[in-house]
Formats: structure tokens, sequence, C-alpha cells
């Protein structure tokens, strides 16, 4: 028997080493550390989840019908005009900032239709196009969204973004007065749809919907600067849900990225930033 108690003492200190290290990884201490960095927001993330349409298989759509394939149409340019039209396109996106002083001089919404119409033509996951555009003109509606979006960013800069952030963000001299959400005369709200809805209201998967999004938002930035207005990219940090409810967006819709758009205010300024250069950012192999 005294052979055997260091036995059970060893046995004894590993299940209590295992228990704690158990609890260390509980789903309330996985909880907590989300919530200690509460600058993942929730809607910003990418929530295809294959696993759950695997097990909720009842809920979802079934591939669709195969579709028709044609000819494509392409329209080739000499060398010469190609490198022109390229080293124009980018001169013309060099010019692009952020402009965070709009005037609320009106703009046409021809333009704002067909610059969303532009952002439209981005690819996106299977084809299945995974994006919300809330235009908002009404100034009433623009007001309650910078009070929402104001109320939250206060809380953000003082307690949420920490100082690091913060201080990052003190040469662009921002702060959590949003004045172009009043002055800009269009705000875009831009969503991105976790799933869809087949025909026969059943969930239809969207893969990939959050970069699907994204290129959409780089392809209406351009369609803006090419239009001659101005804009500056804004994510609302935890103000989805309640801008969300408030323009009557349905649960499957989470808000990416905001765009107040207009033309430059007479005093507008940007910080005098330097893009990188070619080298920088290229590897050719």
């Amino acid at each position: 028997m005294f052979f055997l108690t260091p036995v059970l003492v060893a046995l004894v200190c590993i299940l209590i080493v295992w228990i704690f290290k158990a609890a260390d990884r509980s789903p309330e201490k996985k909880k907590g550390e989300l919530q200690a960095r509460p600058w993942m927001d929730e809607d910003l993330k990418d929530s295809t989840d294959l696993h759950q349409v695997e097990e909720d298989a009842d809920e979802w759509q079934e591939s669709e019908e195969p579709v028709e394939h044609i000819p494509f149409s392409h329209t080739r340019y000499p060398e010469k005009e190609m490198v022109k039209r390229a080293q124009d396109f980018y001169e013309l996106l060099s010019k692009r900032r952020s402009v965070r002083f709009i005037s609320d001089e009106q703009i046409p919404m021809e333009v704002i239709d067909n610059v969303i119409k532009t952002a439209g033509t981005a690819p996106s996951g299977a084809h299945t196009e995974p994006w919300t555009f809330v235009a908002v003109k009404d100034p009433d509606m623009k007001h309650q969204i910078r009070e929402i979006i104001e109320e939250e960013e206060e809380i953000n800069y003082m307690k949420r973004m920490g100082p690091r952030w913060v201080t990052d963000l003190k040469k662009l001299r921002t702060n959590w007065i949003k004045e172009y959400l009043d002055t800009a005369p269009v705000l875009i709200l831009i969503f991105k749809q976790v799933h869809g809805f087949a025909a026969n209201g059943k969930k239809k998967i969207h893969y990939y919907n959050e970069i699907s999004v994204s290129i959409a938002c780089g392809i209406l930035l351009a369609a803006l600067q090419n239009a001659g207005l101005v804009t500056v990219t804004t994510t609302p940090l935890n103000c989805g849900p309640r801008l969300r409810m408030l323009l009557g967006r349905p649960p499957h819709e989470k808000l990416l990225v905001l765009l107040p758009v207009g033309y430059p205010s007479k005093e507008a300024t940007v910080p005098d930033l330097r893009r990188k250069t070619l080298d920088q950012i290229m590897v050719t192999v």
C-alpha cells in the first residue's frame, strides 16, 4: 500500500491540472476573451459557416440548375493605347483622398445610381452578389444615423479602441464628431448579406460574402472618383445592429462600410500623406 501512495498522489495532481486547463478553455472563458477585444465587431466577420449549413441542410437551398455559357466579347487595345489608358486611370485614382469636409450642395441622383450599378459589377463567390447598397438622402434620417454613430464613436475613442489606436489617428485629426454625416447630400451604407434566399424561401449560401462586398466597395470608390465626387471610408464600430434596425434591413444583412458622398467643401483639407512607391508594394517573380 505504501508503494501505491505516491502513484495515487501523482494521478490526483495530474487530474487537478487537467481540470484547471479544461476550465481555462471553457465557453465562458472564450466569450470573455472575445469581449476583452471589443474592436472585433461581430458584423465585420465573414460568417460563411459551411459546417452549420451541413447540420441544417433542410433549411438551405441545393445547387441551382446549370447556367448557359455564351461567347465572351472583349475589346483589345493597341499596346500604346493600353499603356496610356492604364497611366491615365492611375493618375485619376492617385488623386483620390479621404475627405471629411463635404459640402451640402446637392448632387445628381443619376450619378449615385450609376456608381452603385458599377459597384454591382464586382465579382462574388459563386456569383451570389451578396451586397445591399442603401442610399440615404433624407435629412432627418441622416441626422439619426449621425446621432447613433457619434454616441458609439465617443465610447470607441474613450474605451474600446485603446490608446495605441487613438494615438495612431491623431495625425489625421479625427474624433467622434462626424459633421459630414449631416452635410453630405447622400450617405451610402453598404451591407453584406451573410446568406440569401431562394425562390422557395430556403436559405442560399453566400460564399466569401465579406471579401466579395469589399471588392464591390473598392470599385465604388473608383467610380466616385471618376465622377468627381469625394468620400471618406468609414466602418462604424459597434453601430451595425442599430443602423440596420433604423434602416429596416433584415437580420441577415450586416453593415460593412458607410460612405458620405458629395463635393468637397471650400475649406476642405487633407493630411499631407505619401503613398508607398511601386517597389514597396509590388514583387515580380
